[in-house]
């Protein structure tokens, strides 16, 4: 899938669906043990504590069945939450957002960058005990870069791909590419059984079929429409599972808060709205906040209304996060000043955390009498829209809360503003389809990076990015991000990336409004899994296990 997704049914929602909830607990805290949290003290933490004891078995819930098992051709959510205990990829994201090698045991990259030589491990067997080859991992290599593939797109770069050793696959790309490994701790570097996936053929990833995988559990059973069974595997070539069977079903809305609520379930990855709110006094269960790339935003288009970049910088100056955090959300959201999650931060992390508190003059928590002064002045030198601007959202709580603090911020600097609700179904077609989004002027927006690399998100304001609606323009801008895609040295992308992001939040191409945590839901009995965005691509599951011994 592409580096930058909006977070829907289809791409996680990850924590922004919890934008409903009115309070929140602190990590292992209950969550009626005080006060609701304050966005300015929300604390997020990348683990939970570690786990001292086994388990037999652990219930956890999805909100969807998976539509398939074969994240190349369906990568939803939950497909992804149940797969990333059982398939391994050449590189492995960790709790913290970092990457490190994994399948590939060695990574060395050419002196011009544009070659890349990974050493594959040589103790690794797929869970029909044969062994992982080099031959495997460049047949899957092929297979995620093929057409139509979820992950085709980050191979566009790539010249070649080959078997060069009996360990040794060697990649060469057109230009350097620095963004090829974090893929590899994605989708894009999954590592497939071959005979497996050819035996099973067009019904790969369906239920009754094999899994395919390397590791540390093993697909035990999917009886379709009522769960899915995974077990560890026996002969996994690192640290064996806390638990030996993890099984999966699916609830929404209610059903999945009284599944927690009665223990008829040990935890979730929360998605719903309702989950958080409804669960925040449970005495039996805890909820922990962890990093995300994920942000709330609001989109602009070229209407008309908001095409002049004074007047979109007018409204980011004017705009009152802390109270859509707070009042809105009850603390769970923190004010943001760009348009991308700490989560995004897997090198560098002082660099991006100092240039975040800078860009807060353009983008303030709580706007004061002299950011007020600053908007309406960019409003008179620019001209007031002479139509009022239109908000694009839909009916959601949380869509609903961040309309209206964008309508009054607009009537505050002296801009007529309407609000355009739409059913959450039509929502999602203004992201894909430009005549859908030809009446609104600025959309209510969600999205997340599937990289822990910010220059995973900026691609978005090139000239020719189907996702810069607003239709801005700058040759120095493109110039640079170009630049920083190709630099492998992480302390100077991140110099280039700092650059890049000062110049998108200063023209206002997205106005950034809130960044968003994953959120877990666990027995308070348990402990042991990531708390962060890494619970889409690290073995979670496999940590799990009980507080005490």
């Amino acid at each position: 899938m592409t580096t930058t997704t909006r977070r829907t049914a289809t791409a996680t929602a990850l924590a922004a669906a919890l934008l409903a909830a009115t309070g929140c607990a602190g990590a292992d805290r209950p969550a009626d043990s005080g006060p609701r949290t304050s966005a300015a003290d929300l604390k997020l933490d990348a683990t939970t504590p570690k786990a001292q004891g086994s388990l037999a078995r652990a219930n956890w819930l999805l909100e969807d069945e998976p539509d398939s098992l074969d994240l190349d051709t369906q990568g939803s959510s939950a497909g992804r939450v149940v797969l990333t205990n059982v398939c391994e990829r050449l590189y492995q994201l960790q709790p913290d957002m970092t990457t490190r090698p994994f399948l590939a045991r060695k990574a060395t990259t050419s002196a011009d960058g544009r070659t890349l030589t990974l050493t594959i491990r040589d103790d690794v067997t797929f869970h029909d005990g044969t062994k992982l080859t080099a031959d495997d991992v460049v047949w899957s290599l092929e297979r995620h870069a093929s057409k139509d593939m979820e992950q085709s797109d980050e191979f566009g770069n790539v010249t070649s791909m080959k078997k060069t050793g009996a360990d040794e696959v060697t990649v060469r790309f057109e230009e350097p590419d620095a963004m090829f490994l974090k893929a590899l701790a994605g989708d894009a570097g999954i590592v497939w059984n071959k005979a497996q996936v050819v035996e099973s053929g067009k019904e790969f990833g369906t239920p009754g079929q094999p899994d395919a995988c390397s590791g540390p559990y093993e697909l035990a059973s999917w009886k379709s429409g009522d769960s899915i069974a995974l077990r560890a595997y026996d002969d996994y070539w690192g640290t064996k599972p806390l638990t030996h069977e993890v099984v999966f079903r699916w609830a929404s809305d209610s059903a999945l808060v009284n599944a927690l609520r009665t223990g008829a379930a040990d935890g979730a990855y929360a998605e719903s709205p309702n989950t958080a709110a409804a669960l925040r006094a449970d005495q039996d269960l805890a909820q922990y906040y962890g990093p995300s790339t994920a942000s709330l935003v609001l989109i602009p288009t070229d209407r008309g209304g908001l095409d002049d970049p004074r007047i979109r910088r007018a409204l980011s100056l004017s705009l009152d996060r802390k109270g859509i955090a707070e009042s809105g959300y009850g603390g769970l959201v923190q004010p943001w000043a760009t348009p991308v999650g700490s989560g995004a931060w897997g090198y560098e992390k002082a660099e991006f955390a100092a240039a975040q508190k800078e860009l807060d003059q353009d983008a303030p928590a709580s706007p004061d009498a002299d950011d007020l002064a600053r908007a309406k002045d960019l409003v008179q030198e620019a001209g007031a829209p002479t139509a009022p601007v239109v908000i694009g959202t839909d009916a959601s709580q949380g869509r609903t809360v961040v309309a209206n603090a964008t309508r009054a911020a607009l009537q505050r600097i002296g801009v007529r503003a309407e609000i355009k609700t739409v059913p959450t179904a039509q929502f999602e077609e203004f992201y894909s389809d430009p005549t859908a989004r030809a009446d609104i002027d600025v959309l209510v927006g969600d999205w997340y990076i599937s990289k822990a690399d910010p220059m995973g998100f900026y691609d978005n304001g090139l000239s020719d990015s189907s996702n810069n609606w607003v239709g801005f323009k700058d040759a120095a801008y493109d110039k640079k991000v170009k630049q920083a895609l190709a630099t492998l040295d992480d302390g100077k992308r991140a110099a280039l990336a700092v650059d890049v992001q000062r110049t998108f939040v200063e023209s206002a191409v997205w106005i950034p409004v809130a960044q968003i945590p994953t959120i877990l839901v666990l027995d308070r009995k348990l402990t042991g899994p990531t708390a962060s965005q890494a619970y889409l691509y690290y073995p979670w599951a496999a940590q799990l296990g009980a507080k005490k011994g």
